[in-house]
């Protein structure tokens, strides 16, 4: 039944007077993705080096199990959605899982990097077990910072302003972990490459957990479904995904922009010590990439003006951009440096926006179907995510393998070519992909802010 305009007018005010966020809850929730962050950068950036030039797995078996482990996230992801979706306590649903999650995850990442004695196989299967434990827990304790902001509140600006917090804060969290974990590593290791990691890796999972519990206490869940916040049956949970396009762009949106990102992340190390011959500058190089902070800032002030797909489509083709730089400054440092800004720069405008686009598809789930399922939707989302950083992790150490990569050595020809591919060219063709779903396939049948309008008269006609 349609809406006359004045009640739709009364339910924006209400909306936006009742649900407006703290500054201290908005800090608090960012805070959780710098937890995650000072424990999952390392992982994300620094694993496949750690695996196969100090732990010493060669670079195709880390290669196959980068993309195991990302097979197992797309079941676990959806599992935690469910999961969610079914919890009713007096936290809430999604804020409980970071408590229970939390202590697990950060023991788990730890262990990662403890590296026993072991023989080649028991190296291996010691890599399975934790890595893919690792990335279980991960999931338990970070989907629910996403799940949960569209239940922070039904203020479209509210929630894009503290996902900015939140993507400030994983920003945040990884500026630290690459301007310090080379030398903390050297420092706490003395020359032993495994013992640093393990003491570095041990320092930033306590101090993670410390922010993860600060998240958990300082966060609310306000907005509930139409029929209350019980816990939701998996059949009803999944019609919020039915006929939903713009989960479907969003998800396809996940996979190609994680698989550019930690490409990226994973060859810049390779790509500065044997094609550029400049190991010194990885810590600085990946520190400018902490640059994506100036986009993601930038975010809350430009929506009020553009779209969001505009911006996206914006930053990733100034990624591009950076990228053609790169390549033109050879090893030139200075150019490198300043295509790496510029690129990063352009990144931090998705970045900033993927996890709003998120929340935004349980707004026209619920709309569409009269189901809330934010657990199930944002968690299936996430397959796309974990799919995009597996393949992200795991192309880079297969064109190492074809390439005839041995660590620690001077790198063939080919095996240069094949870094190149994956820090310089993947990442441009990955982009434009990005560029296409985005022009193409996300799609709404009317203006989000008519949508959430709708939904908080048809609560308030409940209550």
């Amino acid at each position: 039944m349609a809406l006359r305009e004045q009640d739709l007018l009364k339910v924006n005010h209400t909306s936006s007077t009742n649900q407006k966020l703290s500054l201290l809850e908005k800090v608090s929730y960012g805070l959780g993705d710098t937890g995650s962050n000072l424990i999952y950068t390392v992982i994300t950036t620094y694993l496949t080096f750690y695996f196969t030039d100090v732990f010493g797995i060669g670079a195709a078996a880390v290669g196959t199990l980068m993309l195991v482990a990302r097979f197992v996230d797309m079941i676990d992801s959806p599992i935690f959605g469910v999961l969610i979706d079914r919890t009713n306590t007096k936290w809430g649903k999604s804020r409980p899982w970071i408590l229970w999650s939390s202590i697990p995850f950060t023991i788990v990442s730890i262990l990662l990097f403890m590296g026993p004695e072991l023989s080649a196989s028991g190296k291996l299967a010691y890599a399975y077990i934790f890595y893919i434990t690792a990335n279980v827990l991960y999931a338990a304790v970070n989907n629910p910072l996403t799940t949960m902001l569209p239940s922070m509140s039904s203020d479209v600006q509210e929630r894009t302003v503290a996902n900015v917090f939140r993507m400030l804060g994983g920003q945040v969290g990884g500026l630290i972990v690459n301007l310090s974990l080379l030398p903390l590593v050297a420092y706490f290791g003395a020359g032993n490459q495994q013992k640093g990691f393990f003491y570095a890796m041990t320092l930033f999972s306590v101090i993670g957990l410390i922010l993860f519990f600060v998240t958990f206490l300082n966060t609310r869940e306000r907005v509930q479904n139409i029929s209350g916040n019980e816990a939701i049956p998996v059949k009803e949970s999944l019609k919020a995904i039915k006929g939903n396009r713009p989960w479907m762009a969003v998800s396809l949106l996940g996979i190609v922009f994680f698989m550019l990102y930690i490409m990226k992340l994973s060859a810049g190390i390779y790509y500065m010590t044997y094609n550029i011959g400049k190991p010194e500058i990885i810590s600085t190089v990946n520190t400018l990439a902490m640059f994506s902070l100036v986009g993601i800032l930038a975010v809350p002030f430009l929506t009020k003006k553009f779209s969001k797909v505009l911006l996206i489509n914006t930053g990733i083709a100034i990624n591009i951009i950076g990228q053609l730089i790169i390549f033109i400054g050879g090893d030139n440092v200075s150019i490198i440096i300043a295509g790496t800004i510029i690129g990063s720069i352009g990144m931090g405008l998705p970045a900033g926006l993927l996890f709003t686009l998120m929340a935004d598809t349980v707004d026209y789930g619920e709309w569409k179907s009269g189901v809330r399922a934010q657990g199930i939707l944002v968690s299936a989302a996430g397959i796309g995510i974990k799919l995009g950083s597996g393949l992200g992790g795991a192309i880079p150490a297969w064109l190492l393998a074809a390439g005839g990569y041995v660590a620690n050595q001077q790198q063939t020809e080919t095996t240069l070519q094949m870094i190149s591919l994956s820090y310089l060219w993947l990442p441009i063709i990955f982009s434009v992909v990005s560029i296409l779903i985005m022009a193409f396939v996300y799609k709404w049948e009317k203006p989000h802010h008519e949508i959430i309008a709708e939904l908080e008269a048809r609560r308030a006609k409940r209550k």
